[in-house]
């Protein structure tokens, strides 16, 4: 049945990936600060990341949320307090004349780990779960997560190349601390869903 499904599952991995969130906010200052190769890492543990949540979810932490609903609400904790650490690394991120000696980009681990604690990552796999995978059998459970890891890395790539683009008008240091800033900003507003 998941075969049948395919295009669908498809289209919501893409369609999901590529709209604005923690991850794209991320990729979006890093490649604005770093560029496309040093960013690389960061975009290559979101894609194995997002899939390897998803295999999370769909092989039983689905089923720790039912047993346990304090479970959920310790993730969500977790999401927020991360992510607060994380918006405020982006907004003093380093200007153009110290981003080499200072600042780095996410790592690969990095990247990965923050999919456990990334709200939009689990309403992506909690969704995608209940709708393409629905038995949560491991054959059905390892099509969405590969679903993932196929279709997001070309389209988070799109993030980064935009900040990228951005840095040309970001070579002051005025304006890339207002860049890094308005991207802490929007990260923080994606909590809004948490915390409604």
């Amino acid at each position: 049945m998941i075969h049948a499904l395919l295009p669908a599952l498809l289209a919501f991995c893409a369609v999901s990936t590529v709209t604005p969130g923690p991850n794209n906010m991320m990729l979006m200052a890093s490649g604005a600060n770093f560029g496309y190769r040093r960013t690389l890492p960061h975009m290559l543990g979101i894609a194995l990341g997002v899939a390897g949540l998803v295999l999370g979810v769909g092989t039983g932490l689905m089923a720790l949320f039912d047993l346990w609903p304090a479970s959920y609400t310790a993730l969500k904790v977790a999401a927020v307090a991360y992510m607060l650490w994380l918006a405020w690394k982006i907004a003093n991120a380093a200007t153009p004349e110290g981003a080499s000696a200072g600042g780095r980009p996410l790592t690969f681990l990095q990247g990965a780990g923050f999919q456990w604690v990334n709200p939009k990552a689990w309403s992506m796999a909690l969704t995608a779960i209940t709708v393409y995978a629905p038995d949560r059998t491991l054959a059905s459970v390892a099509l969405v997560g590969a679903a993932f890891a196929l279709v997001s890395l070309p389209l988070i790539s799109l993030w980064v190349v935009a900040g990228q683009q951005l840095k040309r008008w970001l070579t002051s240091p005025a304006r890339l601390r207002g860049f890094n800033w308005t991207m802490a900003a929007l990260l923080l507003g994606s909590l809004y869903p948490v915390l409604m």
